[in-house]
């Protein structure tokens, strides 16, 4: 019988393992009408990037539920693919060819877009490879790239849809401007930051009057383009000042004093400056009273040309003039610390500058309806539920999206500009109109908006494919809760748009993995982690377990290698009790369980195993990975390698043929039981250690995954190996207190609280021979005391240990007569210090009672070593 390596080394053979599954494709899914489908879409990872322990938890959590699926007979399909990033991308393109002396601007659309594939071309395969050492099971037949033909075309079929529905729209519209990335983001690509800044408290005279208005703001530099000053109109405080004029500083120009219900009366002096052009609210208030525009900042950040000496200067630069200036001329009243919110963009980290633009738009409100409603008619199930809460109160507050990016990176707008009559035509090709020539807009769309696509693109939409058809909707969808906006509730509401069905029944979301220290993991703190370097220490399977170990829906968890470390030595526990059973079969012996010959304890392990089937299974159904990983842990270290293991030896070493098949029947049963529970957290150790089973046939991946079976059910044999274990454990701890070691035997006297126990106990008598250095098991019928035994008390038995032959009194003498000088010193020491008043009237209450606490207990262990000696003289 071959057998495995000695050493566990998973070096020797993850890759050898994955390569032969991609060989026989494995991973590959078809549609099967014999066959109910499950469908997972992989997160697109952006082509930018490099796997990082949020990808390995993310991805191991979709691998366990597809591996699972697959063994239980569903046509399990997991959909992989990269995002084409288009920000991010534009980026690390604009700098690769600055680098090389070069400009975007120089090269032109089409040069820089050849560049941009080449690029992708060469980094973007990095993070699948990643994975593939990771073990994930996708099919890889159906990598998908969001700039695919496929998905392009799809991409351009909604956006012409949505505009010809009237859900698309062009228009004016405050933006979040990155003046570093040179494109408007929508507001979910918006982080907060609190930060310390000022509120600087201005005055604006009224015309003609030396009576001013005090007005704060924390963005001075915008009050070149403030076109009116408002007032809450139920504000008694201004009501005859509505309708005035006031003078605006430094640009001595005339603005009127407006009423709006915007203007909270509580809130500074209930004054509020409006500037259309550069905040969102004042834009909606200057279109209720049409004030116009006026833009003040260039898309670069610098003040517009119009402005004298503040023109071209950088909008910090600006703020410092502008306050000078105000200061300088008696309009700064004074500057008060305030902290509050600022945006910034989500890839660059630059201050978003909200700015008038002409943008494309998605009309938001009509598309909320029914993706709110469908979680609330229960078709979308959020795991955990804290997080519906999150999705209902986005979708209540939701505002228009902002599509269109200044971009050459991503999918270009289906959109044509006639030069002559300036009519916008929205099509798949270039309209040709004789006399009319046609300009493509330069701008592209939004990343997301391709993404939210990714469930039915990926599956041949807008074709009715038979993929689609098959695996549409998909099953669940595992991302991280930080993508809830970005993502998760777009597709939801392009599903619902496009095929009236929502595109997956569960959203499983993931916390973020943190350091030790429970800080977000950042290149700026220097405390990521490469996921790669740990799989090349420790194997990828002991971070996969280590990654859903205690892992709960939507919670943050921390990363410690020690964890890592642990698992492996799990995996090397695992490897050394299946060598251990492989070494005691031969090749010429057949294994299968015959249940009218399986003794006790080969009924305890199958009822333990098959109650771990059972719920490691309900587990998995209801998303608990880590409780469910913990049940198969507990059950392969604790009952299989420490207990059955151990059981089994009384056979396997015996003389009785009969019984040895019989136990190695039960130990490949159950071995290959647990390579298959085992096999969607810990795919390769199963997968190797499955090649060498003897009943196994073909490859674990494809195995079937273990059902509850009544038929291996034996409650009273469990409830009694469960007294013996407990039995066993207690007998060893009590001789270990006396120093007493294995090799010296004594007789057990048991006595039951119950008929069924005293049976079990005598049939038993061989495992304590073995297992607690019994000579001789005795039931008795009544309780009477053994003369100088140890008593050992458990839940329905009490046992005697005769110390007779084991026990070296005069060492335990000598033992005893050290560790009563040891607290005769402790209470003496205690003692003195509570005796001192000093001690007891100025120490801290607690400090006190807690000396107390330690002489009571020193008496007692005193007094417990005094016994003890008395007896031992006694005897």
């Amino acid at each position: 019988m071959k057998n495995l390596e000695k050493t566990y080394n998973p070096k020797d053979f993850e890759k050898k393992i994955y390569d032969s599954w991609l060989e026989d494709k494995d991973f590959v899914a078809r549609v099967n009408p014999d066959k109910v489908p499950y469908t997972i879409v992989m997160p697109p990872p952006n082509v930018t990037g490099n796997l990082h322990l949020g990808h390995a938890l993310n991805n191991t959590i979709q691998d366990i539920l597809i591996r699972w699926k697959r063994m239980s007979g569903y046509e399990a399909l997991w959909v992989p693919g990269t995002d084409h990033a288009s920000i991010s991308t534009e980026a690390k393109v604009v700098e690769k060819i600055k680098k090389d002396g070069n400009s975007k601007e120089k090269l032109g659309r089409d040069g820089f877009l050849e560049e941009a594939w080449d690029w992708t071309e060469k980094y973007g395969g990095n993070i699948k490879n990643q994975l593939k050492t990771l073990g994930v099971s996708c099919d890889w037949s159906r990598d998908a790239f969001t700039l695919d033909e496929n998905l392009s075309k799809a991409v351009e079929e909604v956006f012409i849809k949505m505009y010809n529905d009237g859900l698309i729209y062009r228009g004016d519209r405050i933006v979040n401007w990155c003046c570093n990335c040179g494109t408007a983001i929508s507001d979910a690509e918006v982080e907060h930051n609190d930060e310390d800044g000022n509120f600087y408290h201005i005055k604006y005279f009224f015309k003609d009057s030396e009576e001013y208005l005090t007005i704060a703001t924390t963005r001075p530099e915008t009050m070149l383009g403030d076109l009116a000053v408002a007032v809450h109109p139920d504000d008694e405080r201004y009501k005859d000042k509505v309708g005035k004029t006031l003078i605006l500083p430094i640009l001595n120009i005339e603005i009127p004093i407006i009423a709006d219900d915007y203007v909270d009366m509580e809130f500074g002096t209930g004054c509020v400056k409006i500037t259309p052009s550069h905040d969102p609210n004042d834009f909606e208030v200057g279109s209720r009273h049409n004030l116009g525009q006026k833009l003040i900042m260039d898309y670069d950040g610098k003040i517009a040309k119009g402005f004298g000496k503040f023109s071209g200067l950088e909008r910090e630069v600006a703020r410092k003039e502008i306050i000078k200036e105000l200061k300088e001329n008696g309009y700064l009243i004074k500057i008060e610390p305030h902290n509050h919110a600022v945006g910034h963009c989500e890839r660059c980290k630059t201050i978003i500058e909200p700015i008038i633009s002409k943008q494309w738009f998605v009309r938001m409100e009509e598309l909320a309806k029914p993706a709110k409603q469908a979680y609330l008619d229960g078709k979308l199930n959020i795991i955990p539920e804290r997080f519906g809460k999150v999705y209902i109160n986005w979708l209540d507050n939701i505002k228009d999206w902002c599509i269109s990016r200044q971009l050459w990176w991503g999918h270009r707008l289906p959109v044509y500009y006639c030069k002559e009559t300036g009519e916008v035509v929205v099509s798949k090709k270039e309209p040709k109109e004789e006399g009319k020539t046609f300009i493509r807009d330069e701008d592209t769309l939004d990343t997301w908006f391709s993404s939210a696509l990714w469930p039915f693109s990926t599956l041949g939409w807008p074709d009715k494919t038979e993929d689609l058809k098959y695996f549409f909707p998909t099953n669940t969808l595992v991302t991280g809760y930080d993508i809830l906006f970005f993502w998760v509730i777009r597709m939801v509401f392009s599903s619902l748009y496009n095929l009236n069905e929502v595109p997956f029944k569960n959203v499983y979301f993931t916390g973020l993995i943190r350091d030790e220290l429970g800080r977000k993991m950042s290149k700026s703190l220097g405390n990521g982690i490469d996921p790669i370097e740990i799989i090349d220490k420790y194997g990828a399977d002991a971070l996969r377990f280590t990654l859903v170990g205690g892992n709960t829906p939507g919670n943050d968890m921390r990363f410690y290698e020690k964890r890592v470390e642990s698992n492996r030595n799990f995996a090397n526990k695992l490897w050394n009790a299946s060598r251990f059973v492989l070494m005691n079969l031969n090749d010429e012996e057949i294994y299968d369980i015959d249940l009218n010959k399986i003794e006790i304890e080969d009924k305890w392990i199958l009822t333990r195993l098959n109650r771990t089937i059972e719920e490691l299974t309900e587990n998995l159904s209801k998303f608990e990975f880590g409780l469910a990983s913990a049940k198969i842990y507990d059950f392969i270290w604790n009952e299989f390698c420490d207990w059955y293991i151990e059981f089994s030896k009384t056979r396997l070493y015996g003389d009785n043929l009969g019984k040895k098949i019989v136990v190695k029947s039960v130990l490949v049963y159950v071995l290959n039981n647990i390579l298959k529970l085992l096999h969607p957290f810990m795919p390769f150790i199963t997968e190797e250690i499955y090649s060498f089973m003897p009943n196994s046939v073909g490859k674990l991946i494809n195995a079937n995954f273990p059902v509850y079976n009544e038929k291996n059910m034996f409650i009273e044999e469990e409830t009694e190996v469960e007294n013996l274990i407990e039995t066993i454990t207690a007998i060893r701890n009590k001789r270990s207190e006396k120093n007493i070691p294995p090799s010296k035997k004594s007789d057990l006297y048991f006595i039951s609280s119950n008929e069924v126990t005293k049976k079990y106990t005598c049939s038993l008598e061989h495992l304590y021979r073995f297992l607690a250095s019994c000579s001789k098991v005795l039931v008795m019928d009544k309780d009477e005391e053994i003369a100088n035994s140890m008593v050992v008390i458990c839940s329905n038995q009490k046992i005697y240990i005769p110390l007779d032959g084991l026990v070296d009194y005069e060492k335990e003498l000598e033992k005893l007569n050290l560790d009563l000088q040891k607290y005769e010193g402790e209470i003496k020491r205690a003692s003195s210090k509570l005796s001192n008043e000093k001690f007891v009237n100025n120490a801290p209450e607690k400090v006190v009672n807690e000396e107390r606490e330690k002489l009571k207990k020193y008496q007692n262990i005193y007094d417990e070593i005094v016994s003890s000696i008395e007896k031992i003289k006694n005897n």
